[in-house]
């Protein structure tokens, strides 16, 4: 996995002259600042939206499912209408995209359920050696039994499939962990329990290049208060958290030569991806790693963990997209050759 002298991968000419670019998010449209429910989420995708405009490709945009129910006027999707407010609607664009035949930016629907999982890629993880904390999952509609979770201070109850901690709660008896379980239930999520690790999230963040797994350098959220739960407003930027954590480049060469390690283990078996995110958590009073979970198709931002850290390689925000895009059409599209990329 390549770590260093990363540079920038060009939308061949080619393909810029040839391809129709279909962009789908939910705010794929949005003119303005912060959004009053989805923060800087609305505001990421604006951004991602212009600098597709200056591609040089005609470029469609769109904010809904219903785009790709039928053959859309385009040969390429980059789809970032992930949370559509729906169980397990990580998958359904590149499900649609599958039904008509067109190639998309990211991995294939099973492998991004697989990722969406936490509890899949926890075993994963677990089968590859990697650490992660011990947990129970609670699917809706089985019984619920929260004696049998591991024994804790404190425990973390979050719905299975969901980002930036929406539905994120915390429990500190086996009371409020029922009641934790049972919320999340009714938010039409499974429930994944697990003790609560106190430290900082180091994320290591991976695009493609070369047609191969890069890392980005890694980010710490280095946390004012290691036992502080990060939550949904804070990481929309909602509500201040200004005093409670900040994002930083991750510079302990130690742990560094560990995450790159466990994070390669767990690329392998995403590939090929595209672009992710890998999560750890670092208790840096112990020395111990643990995975939380792995975000494909995650948020590029310029101001969040992957702009900061293609910033941090030498990449300016446009080249960021533009290489996942060009490496994503040059691994799918038939009869163009790698070479032409020079």
């Amino acid at each position: 996995m390549q770590t260093d002298h990363l540079e920038p991968t060009r939308l061949p000419d080619r393909l810029r002259a040839t391809q129709r670019l279909l962009f789908v998010a939910k705010h794929a449209k949005w003119t303005g600042g912060l959004h009053p429910e989805d923060g800087n989420h609305a505001v990421y995708h604006r951004e991602t939206r212009e600098i597709l405009e200056g591609l040089g490709m005609p470029l469609l945009v769109a904010d809904r499912y219903e785009a790709l129910f039928e053959r859309p006027d385009a040969d390429f999707v980059f789809p970032l209408l992930n949370r559509g407010g729906f169980f397990n609607s990580e998958m359904l664009l590149p499900l649609l995209c599958n039904r008509l035949g067109l190639p998309y930016v990211g991995a294939s629907p099973i492998v991004r359920g697989l990722s969406d999982d936490k509890h899949l890629t926890k075993l994963e993880a677990a089968a590859r050696g990697v650490p992660t904390a011990r947990w129970t999952l609670f699917r809706r509609g089985a019984p619920v039994d929260v004696s049998g979770c591991p024994p804790a201070r404190r425990w973390v109850v979050k719905p299975n499939n969901s980002s930036a901690s929406w539905g994120l709660r915390d429990a500190h008896d086996r009371n409020e962990l029922a009641r934790a379980v049972a919320e999340v239930h009714a938010l039409d999520h499974d429930a994944l329990v697990e003790p609560f690790i106190e430290g900082s999230d180091v994320e290591v963040p991976l695009i493609t290049l070369r047609g191969a797994p890069a890392m980005l350098p890694m980010m710490i959220f280095e946390q004012a208060d290691p036992g502080h739960l990060r939550t949904y407003q804070e990481k929309r930027d909602l509500v201040d958290r200004s005093q409670k954590y900040s994002l930083k480049l991750f510079d302990d060469a130690a742990m560094a030569a560990r995450l790159i390690d466990y994070t390669a283990r767990m690329a392998d078996v995403f590939r090929p991806f595209d672009y992710g995110r890998f999560e750890f958590r670092v208790d840096f009073a112990t020395g111990e790693i643990r995975l939380l979970e792995v975000n494909l198709n995650c948020n590029l931002w310029s101001e969040k963990v992957f702009g900061r850290a293609a910033v941090a390689a030498g990449f300016t925000q446009a080249e960021l997209i533009e290489t996942i895009v060009a490496e994503s059409m040059i691994r799918q599209l038939v009869g163009f050759a790698r070479k032409d990329a020079a």
